[in-house]
Formats: structure tokens, C-alpha cells, sequence
């Protein structure tokens, strides 16, 4: 990839009080897709839960930060398409803006910045992009769409690529 800056990666923690989908049960069997520009992720399925814990990194390569990140839930089903368990997006743009500040002699745990929920994001609550640990993580609580019910916790932390054009 010619304007490869990094890479982002994922970590998909867990999903709450997803939607109930497989018939006669009281339960659902979800994975997650994950989809940015061309690129396309996806979970293990975790098999009649509706607090599934997934604890996956999953890794995107970022070219273009303006694009937004798609999370798709899916019920994995045998005998028919999956069925649609809701749906995110989320942008990366403050996380790479946060990158760009070159934060390295800050103490563990300082927050850079915080990220409202409004009408425009999907977030359930109040989300940081913070120094931990040397690196810059921020992690989200998505609110699913197209659904009754039903949250994704997610984790964002950069991986720089030698040789990239870098942030």
C-alpha cells in the first residue's frame, strides 16, 4: 500500500445486551464484521450468547483516517443467512489527530482528549483517547443501530509501520 500511515488495531472486548435472534432460544450466536474502505474483518462467533466475549485484536490498515469505521453484528445461523443484530460506525480522526501530537514523555494515564456522544457518533457514553502505557489507546462504547438493543466496547491503539509515510 503506497500511503500506508500505520496500522489501527481493534480490539473487540465484548458485546452487551445483544439482541435475541435464534428462534425458540433465548440467545444468539453473534460475530462482528468489521469493514473500512476495502478491507474487511471478522470475529470467531461465540456461540448462545447475548454478552458475548470476543477479547480479538483485529488490524486494519489505515491509508485514508477520513474514512469511517463500519462494525456490523451478525447471529451466525446454519440453515439460513445470518441473521442482522445491528450495526456502528466510528471515526478515527481525533484518535490520528491525538497521534500526531507526539506524546511520548507524558505519565501513564493522561487524557488527551474526550469524545462527547451526540447524533452524529454511535457512542453510548463518554469516550478517551489516553497515554497509557506508552502508547496511545482510546477505548469506545458503540451503541448499536437497526437494533432493539445492544452495545460493543471496543479498544483503538496505533501501530506504527517502519518505512510508512507515518502520521
Amino acid at each position: 500500500m503506497e500511503n500506508l500511515m500505520g496500522l489501527l488495531r481493534i480490539h473487540v472486548h465484548r458485546g452487551v445486551n445483544l439482541a435475541i435472534r435464534d428462534v425458540g432460544c433465548t440467545s444468539s450466536d453473534p460475530y462482528i464484521v468489521i469493514k473500512m474502505g476495502k478491507q474487511k474483518l471478522k470475529t470467531r462467533v461465540v456461540n448462545r450468547s447475548l454478552n458475548p466475549e470476543w477479547n480479538e485484536d483485529l488490524t486494519l490498515s489505515i491509508s485514508d483516517p477520513k474514512l469511517p469505521v463500519h462494525l456490523f453484528v451478525y447471529d451466525k445461523d446454519t440453515f439460513s443467512l445470518d441473521d442482522k443484530m445491528g450495526d456502528a460506525e466510528f471515526e478515527i480522526g481525533p484518535f490520528v489527530e491525538a497521534l500526531r501530537m507526539r506524546l511520548g514523555n507524558l505519565p501513564s494515564g493522561t487524557i488527551i482528549s474526550k469524545i462527547q456522544p451526540d447524533r452524529q457518533n454511535c457512542l453510548a457514553e463518554e469516550s478517551h483517547i489516553v497515554w497509557e502505557n506508552g502508547k496511545l489507546v482510546q477505548n469506545l462504547v458503540l451503541r448499536l443501530r437497526n437494533v432493539e438493543s445492544g452495545e460493543v466496547e471496543l479498544q483503538l491503539q496505533w501501530i506504527d509501520i517502519p518505512g510508512s509515510r507515518g502520521i
